[in-house]
């Protein structure tokens, strides 16, 4: 059984297909194509889809996925087993809900920290006991530079080289940014790793995310690396494990 999950995210939208359990296509997409979801629908003949959305999906993506699948709607009133302790149900993004179901059910019974280094930064917990109270939300990488220049009077947008994978030294003002950004990310990563492991002591933390490379070199020395693991799919893998709940419980 082949199932169609997008995520769709600030920046860029994901798409997938998984035969069960297995990712069998992926593709990172700017801006919706109805002909290639129409291709992958035909292609793998998709039976199931869900989507995940930070903001309102297409009514049209919606009608085009409902026409020529088996689809179902996801939220965060969807639970396949975790206690969600969240208080305020309604304003939890579906993407951190759909990460926090994927290590539920690939990490059972262990304590997660996960990180998604997208747009924003955020930090979710999950228990070993399966329960999840929530978590943080910070700035992402690019964000910080944005606020740098719109909040202040002279100091210039700076354009980091994602492919350095370095941090400088800041000798100049242009470096400066770039170091008190990176570096004040990775503080931040690594004290919310030190935060979580003191009660946690076998965490495992998973970290996703477009900026999930550059934190896993700066990590991959660090006291914690033996913790961390990345998976890039996590949302994904989190929709597609809806689908295979949702299929068993209306079957």
């Amino acid at each position: 059984m082949h199932n169609l999950v997008i995520d769709i995210g600030n920046t860029n939208s994901k798409i997938a297909v998984f035969n069960d359990k297995v990712l069998v296509f992926f593709q990172i997409l700017a801006h919706f194509d109805q002909q290639i979801l129409t291709t992958l629908i035909a292609r793998y003949k998709v039976a199931n889809s869900t989507v995940s959305s930070v903001k309102k999906a297409d009514p049209e993506l919606l009608t085009l996925l409902e026409a020529q699948t088996n689809y179902m709607p996801f939220s965060t009133n969807l639970n396949t087993g975790i206690n969600n302790y969240y208080q305020t149900i309604a304003t939890l993004g579906q993407d951190r809900w759909a990460k926090i179901i994927a290590v539920h059910h690939a990490y059972p019974q262990q304590d997660c920290l996960v990180i998604d280094a997208g747009t924003c930064i955020t930090y979710d917990f999950l228990n070993k006991e399966g329960a999840y109270y929530g978590g943080s939300i910070s700035l992402g990488l690019n964000m910080r530079f944005l606020a740098l220049n719109h909040y202040t009077g002279k100091l210039p947008l700076v354009k980091w080289d994602r492919e350095l994978q370095i941090i400088p030294q800041g000798t100049d003002t242009e470096t400066a940014i770039i170091n008190g950004v990176l570096q004040g990310v990775i503080n931040e990563v690594e004290g919310f790793i030190a935060l979580n492991n003191k009660n946690n002591k076998e965490l495992k933390v998973v970290i996703t995310g477009g900026d999930a490379t550059f934190l896993l070199e700066q990590l991959k020395n660090s006291i914690f690396a033996p913790q961390i693991i990345h998976d890039p799919y996590l949302v994904l893998k989190g929709l597609n494990e809806v689908i295979a709940f949702e299929y068993v419980q209306k079957n």
